[in-house]
């Protein structure tokens, strides 16, 4: 915690209106999306499956920018009390103990990202969630399955009681699907677009073995790797392992990734029993140290067979928005599924802080949220074709970046790259949030200034497009260009000046939101100059619009 810098302002900020919210998932991303809107005054209801939330799973990592979150919603002191804080990762060969390459965690980047990093037992963290959310006040009903929505996506939910077998309707002001990877509600809104909802078999699977530290007692190798507050990351043909120690180096926590097998691509089959002797065969001629733990192993194991889903077409509609796995899965290369899941829970609390208006908070947290996950979700896909290289030339190159000094910012282990970590663990998504409002309430206020402006927010209201719009727009110049509010005065005067020219448009609306793209498109700062076509392609291709002028 002595890393811990937080300079952010907005952590008393309280919802605009407090709404009655409906939460789906007792997870990571249910719990986290519970406490941060409870905090801000909303009434938090929490359905969950299960019939009781049990103490399960294996290590778990909370890189920065999760840490950065949970200390804005008071429970980081309880997570790194319970957490093992690594100090650096060792990257090793698969035939060797030798370290090929290290790179610092903490406190290196606990001090330069201002939010600590560490390792804890998924359930010690769900636990804290639990009581946290409890403290606050969310009702959370175990044994209680959300079946569907309202098909017109109001926030409306079919309850499936499993104790009584009832089933019944409830409504509320928002529903929040974070139901998992599984997510009934997100397949019915993919339905409802049209879209197929199939899982993509990655070909890779998962054994993940915790290992008490009393099997290692007789291991010198084995327990002087457990006492080591260091993560051992292995890479092979076809597979890696992530280890490190857990719970006061009590337990050691062993991911080993593999191809899945041949009869499992075809199933959809998330969970299986494993087999050691499988196990054994194929990390057979890995290193001395990979074989002890191996051999300290439960005689029953699991086997997780990883999967993907393509980038979703929306995350909301109506009142109802996803949030967490249900959205955006992620494969555990770069360890930021939780993490991601705390930055959804955070941005839409953060945007509930701003507006009243449900839908517009819902596109907020969609346009800060849903490009960023999509990035991360493919930089983990990217790190395990990495990560898995056959022996061979790639191979040799891969090393060689890694092993040469000075070559951190372009090391191809994303979750080791510098430029990566930057851009994943050194952004702070809610005062993201709020300064992308700041932006949007100066736009809006404009309408006193100029009729014109009035008008065209007005007319594009009123075919429920000026929000989403703006929001975009103002999210993409924003992110880009540091001097946005200069171009922003130079395009509207230059607007003025166009609508002396009497140019003809379809609506004043659109003529404004393409006039603003295109003047600070020909900004000679401006680098992205294809940006217009693009946004003039978009617009044509809306059926309301109609052809546009050619003078724009």
């Amino acid at each position: 915690m002595e890393t811990l810098r937080d300079e952010f302002s907005g952590n008393g900020r309280q919802a605009v209106k407090a709404l009655n919210v409906i939460i789906v998932g007792a997870g990571i991303a249910g719990l986290t999306a519970g406490i941060a809107l409870a905090r801000t005054g909303h009434c938090v209801t929490i359905f969950e499956s299960v019939a009781e939330i049990t103490d399960v799973g294996a290590g778990i990592q909370i890189a920065p920018n999760a840490s950065r979150i949970l200390h804005r919603l008071d429970v980081l002191q309880h997570v790194m009390d319970r957490a093992t804080i690594l100090e650096r990762v060792s990257v090793r060969r698969y035939t060797s103990d030798e370290e090929m390459a290290t790179f610092p965690l903490m406190p290196a980047n606990g001090l330069k990202y201002g939010a600590p990093m560490g390792v804890i037992h998924r359930g010690d963290l769900e636990n804290i969630l639990l009581n946290k959310a409890l403290e606050l006040g969310c009702h959370i009903f175990t044994n209680h399955k959300v079946i569907a929505v309202d098909p017109e996506f109001s926030a409306r939910v079919r309850v499936h009681q499993g104790k009584t077998d009832a089933k019944f309707w409830l409504s509320a002001d928002l529903v929040i699907a974070a139901d998992g990877i599984k997510s009934n509600i997100r397949r019915q809104m993919m339905n409802s677009e049209s879209c197929k909802d199939e899982p993509i078999p990655t070909g890779d699977a998962a054994y993940r073995l915790l290992i008490p530290r009393d099997r290692a007692l007789n291991d010198p190798l084995a327990l002087s790797m457990l006492d080591q507050n260091v993560a051992m990351r292995y890479m092979g043909p076809g597979g890696h392992i992530m280890a490190y120690p857990i719970r006061d180096n009590s337990l050691y926590n062993i991911v080993l990734l593999h191809p899945a097998k041949s009869e499992v691509l075809s199933k959809d089959v998330w969970t299986s029993k494993g087999s050691r002797e499988d196990m054994f065969k194929f990390f057979a001629g890995w290193s001395p140290a990979i074989q002890k733990w191996l051999a300290h192993a439960d005689e029953d194991i699991l086997e997780w067979n990883l999967y993907i889903y393509p980038d979703l077409l929306t995350w909301i509609q109506g009142s109802v928005a996803l949030l967490g796995d249900a959205c955006h899965p992620m494969l555990p290369y770069v360890a930021q599924g939780a993490a991601n899941a705390m930055e959804d829970a955070a941005v839409l609390a953060t945007a509930l802080t701003c507006t009243s208006n449900v839908q517009l908070a819902l596109k907020m947290y969609e346009t800060i949220r849903k490009s960023r996950a999509e990035k991360i979700a493919a930089s983990a896909t990217a790190t395990a074709k990495t990560l898995h290289l056959p022996d061979g030339p790639e191979q040799v190159a891969r090393d060689q970046e890694l092993i040469n000094p000075g070559v951190a910012k372009r090391n191809p282990d994303k979750w080791s790259n510098l430029e990566w970590q930057d851009l994943t663990w050194g952004v702070d998504v809610m005062e993201m949030t709020i300064r992308l409002w700041s932006e949007l309430a100066k736009v809006l206020s404009l309408e006193k200034c100029y009729p014109q402006i009035k008008k065209a927010y007005t007319y594009t209201l009123s075919n429920n497009i000026s929000h989403g719009w703006l929001l975009e727009q103002l999210h993409h110049f924003w992110t880009r260009n540091a001097r946005r509010t200069a171009r922003y005065k130079a395009a509207m005067k230059r607007y003025k000046m166009a609508k002396s020219k009497k140019v003809q448009t379809v609506s004043s609306g659109w003529d404004i939101s393409l006039w603003r793209s295109k003047t600070m498109m020909q900004s000679p700062n401006y680098k992205d100059k294809q940006q217009l076509a693009s946004v003039t392609a978009q617009l044509t291709r809306l059926p309301r619009l109609g052809a546009y002028s050619r003078d724009c």
